[in-house]
């Protein structure tokens, strides 16, 4: 893969994420929304890649993203999920909850709905409304499942005003990411390495039990950690990773299993690198460019991704406990080295990533 395009954009991108493609459609991601963090003014913004890749008058491949339109977004954009085709959910460092409408009609965006405290600290020590970073988002809808530095978890419906639940101390220290095991159940991690799965049917404060889960289902799930460790989990059995692999230099901060091939994953890292892990069945033999981690547990960081239901060879090469064997092939995605990689996604043969050095990376030919 070298049609890799980038952009500069004059802020830092925090995170960015394809627009879903609508059930049932041929069309690939045309369309993506970046958020931004430490600058001045941040701002959600909406891009698209409309004719990318064609070859333009001169003979030579047009690979320029365009900015459709942006909006003033208050605080740090910490987590960017698109709701649907017209709504995006925005997580704020102020702890604040924004849904913003695109208009297509005469591409502006709009605040739709917002929840301004969705996340705070209360007890002793913290003012009497002191904000709490809401850190990760993940959407179902109609449901809007939010969680953050303040240990909360709160569960959403779009045009309600008030939370439907909210389970205030799911845990002492932060919370980093979410994601949806299959409604009603998600899965958190925390700041030390812990996953959880809750049980939006059970009431109370405290977390399901694993067991409780389908035994013929496949829960594969990635998680990057503070010191580059890539974990696999499968959350089935026992409480420990299937596998630590040694990663990255510095901080991983998302990680995604390709949402239509995942025995492809992606994962990206404060020490400036975008990696494909290739782990599919059909490759010839691959070295192995990873070793075993040796360690009880790891640090894990900004974002995880599972991949449910899926047919149990596609995977199997994720669940090993000798990476020795699994011939997982690692690519890097960007030219050289960059400033922090913060955020990436992956639809189709399109992956979008954001850095810290104001650039946007697309490409639209992730497996040629």
């Amino acid at each position: 893969m070298e049609d890799i395009y980038a952009k500069f954009v004059s802020q830092k991108i925090s995170k960015t994420r394809w627009r879903p493609v609508p059930p049932g459609s041929l069309q690939t991601a045309d369309t993506f929304a970046a958020g931004s963090w430490d600058n001045e003014e941040n701002y959600v913004s909406l891009w698209s890649i409309g004719d990318f890749g064609n070859l333009d008058s001169d003979g030579g491949f047009e690979g320029d993203h365009q900015l459709l339109c942006d909006i003033r977004h208050h605080g740090d954009v910490m987590d960017l999920q698109f709701f649907d085709q017209e709504r995006i959910v925005a997580a704020s460092s102020t702890g604040c909850v924004t849904v913003f409408l695109h208009h297509p009609n005469n591409q502006t965006l709009s605040v739709s709905q917002q929840w301004t405290t969705a996340h705070y600290h209360t007890g002793p020590g913290s003012p009497s409304c002191s904000s709490a970073p809401c850190t990760g988002v993940v959407c179902s809808n109609p449901e809007i499942v939010t969680v953050g530095e303040d240990g909360r978890i709160n569960l959403f419906r779009v045009d309600h005003k008030e939370a439907v639940r909210t389970i205030d101390n799911a845990d002492s220290s932060t919370l980093h990411a979410v994601t949806f095991l299959r409604t009603p159940e998600i899965l958190t991690v925390n700041s030390i390495g812990q996953l959880k799965i809750w049980d939006f049917r059970k009431q109370g404060n405290e977390p399901s039990q694993i067991l409780s889960l389908h035994p013929n289902q496949q829960h594969v799930v990635a998680t990057g950690g503070q010191d580059g460790m890539l974990s696999i989990w499968d959350v089935r059995q026992g409480t420990m990773p299937v596998s630590l692999l040694k990663a990255h230099e510095a901080e991983m901060w998302e990680v995604h299993f390709h949402p239509s091939n995942p025995d492809h994953l992606f994962t990206c890292s404060e020490d400036g690198s975008l990696w494909h892990w290739d782990a599919s069945t059909d490759v010839p033999e691959k070295s192995s460019l990873f070793n075993q981690g040796g360690r009880n547990s790891t640090f894990l960081s900004h974002s995880i991704s599972n991949q449910a239901n899926v047919h149990q060879s596609l995977i199997s090469s994720w669940l090993s406990t000798d990476p020795a064997k699994d011939r997982i092939e690692i690519t890097s995605l960007l030219p050289s080295r960059t400033l922090s990689v913060n955020s990436l996604d992956v639809l189709g043969p399109c992956l979008v990533c954001g850095t810290d050095s104001e650039a946007i990376y697309v490409t639209r030919q992730l497996f040629s």
